[in-house]
């Protein structure tokens, strides 16, 4: 069977579309943390607030509700 040029370059082409759109398709989730949820450094949260001190940051410093 004898294919054609262009039935090559057609192939080709889809093959390159298909493997661009599936790239492209891929997405990421960036999970980003809030203050006061313990999960997050005192001092990374002190810096994210510009705060002076990380004491009200600090786990052991939460007022109890």
């Amino acid at each position: 069977m004898k294919t054609s040029k262009y039935t090559r370059i057609a192939v080709i082409i889809m093959v390159l579309l298909f493997v661009l759109i599936s790239v492209i398709s891929c997405s990421t989730h960036i999970h980003t943390q809030g203050n006061g949820s313990g999960k997050i450094p005192p001092g990374q949260a002190k810096k994210m607030s510009g705060s002076k001190s990380a004491k009200a940051y600090a786990p052991g410093q939460q007022k109890k509700r």
